[in-house]
C-alpha cells in the first residue's frame, strides 16, 4: 500500500480514566485506505526526550467523518505530549504502516478478539470490520482494575463483550486465559493484541486447541518502514522487521516457546 506523510488536524482529544487518551484527527482531503492491525508512525514535537516517531496503532477509521483514531496511553514523556494536544493542532504522521489482520470470511464463523491494557486499540477496528461482514465478534479484554478498560462502551456496541480485570473490580477476577469462556466455549480463530507475556499465553491456549491465531506485537518500532532494524523478530523465515513484515504474525512463524 502507498505511504504518506501527512500533517492532520485535532478534531478532539478525550481523556479516557488516568492512563489513556483518544485523539481524533481528519484531513482536507479523504483519509488514505487503512486496515485494522495497521499503525501510524507520530512525530513528536517540542519534546527534548523524544527524537524518533512513535507507532500508534489504528484504534478506528470513520469514514462518515473522515477522521483516524489514536488510543494513546501517556506513559512517556512523547506520549504524555500527544495527551496534552487541543483541537485545531496539527500532528504529522506517516500512514498506513505494516501489515493486518485477516479477515474471516464465512459468516459461521466465531473470532475472539483478545487485547490487554493500550493493546486493545487495534481491536476495536478490526471488530467493527468483521461485524461489517456479518459476523459477530467476541472481546475477550483484560486490565488491572476497571479504570484501566478503555472504550468498554464502544467495543460493546461492536460485538460481544467478556472481561476479565485483576482485582476483580469488574468481570472475572484474573488475566484473559483464566476466563471461564474459553473452556466453555469454542472459537474458531483469535486475534489478540497486548503484552507479551498475555500475547503467549493466548497463543499457547490457541495452539493447544489448534485454532488459527494472529497476533500483534509491538516491539519497539522507530522507523516504520524496516531501515533501523531496532524491532527485529526471530521467526521461522530468520529475522524479520516487526514494523514491515508485521506488526501482525501468525503464531505458527514465532518461535515463541509454546
Amino acid at each position: 500500500m502507498r505511504k504518506y506523510v501527512l500533517d492532520l488536524n485535532v478534531v478532539s482529544v478525550e481523556h479516557i480514566g488516568s492512563r489513556y487518551v483518544l485523539i481524533k484527527l481528519t484531513h482536507d482531503d479523504v483519509l488514505p485506505q487503512m486496515l485494522p492491525g495497521q499503525f501510524v508512525e507520530v512525530r513528536v514535537d517540542g519534546s527534548p526526550s523524544t527524537f524518533l516517531r512513535r507507532p500508534i496503532s489504528v484504534n478506528y477509521v470513520d469514514r462518515r467523518d473522515n477522521t483516524l483514531w489514536l488510543l494513546v496511553a501517556a506513559i512517556g514523556d512523547g506520549t504524555r505530549r500527544m495527551a496534552a494536544l487541543r483541537p485545531g493542532d496539527t500532528l504529522n504522521c506517516v500512514l498506513p504502516l505494516g501489515n493486518a489482520f485477516s479477515m474471516p470470511q464465512d459468516v459461521s464463523c466465531k473470532p475472539l478478539l483478545v487485547g490487554g491494557g493500550v493493546g486493545v486499540a487495534p481491536l476495536l477496528y478490526l471488530g467493527s470490520q468483521i461485524k461489517e461482514r456479518g459476523i459477530t465478534p467476541t472481546f475477550l479484554l483484560g486490565a488491572r482494575t476497571i479504570s484501566d478498560l478503555a472504550e468498554r462502551e464502544l467495543f460493546e456496541q461492536v460485538g460481544r463483550n467478556i472481561i476479565t480485570t485483576e482485582d476483580a473490580s469488574f468481570g472475572e477476577k484474573g488475566f484473559v486465559t483464566d476466563h471461564s469462556a474459553l473452556s466453555e466455549e469454542t472459537f474458531d480463530v483469535i486475534f489478540s493484541c497486548g503484552p507479551k507475556p498475555m500475547m503467549v499465553s493466548v497463543a499457547r491456549y490457541a495452539r493447544k486447541r489448534g485454532i488459527t491465531c494472529e497476533v500483534s506485537l509491538e516491539n519497539m518500532m522507530a522507523c516504520g518502514l524496516g531501515a533501523c532494524l531496532c524491532c527485529v523478530e526471530k521467526t521461522v523465515e530468520g529475522n524479520l522487521c516487526v514494523c514491515k513484515d508485521g506488526p501482525v504474525f501468525n503464531i505458527d512463524k514465532l518461535l515463541w516457546q509454546i
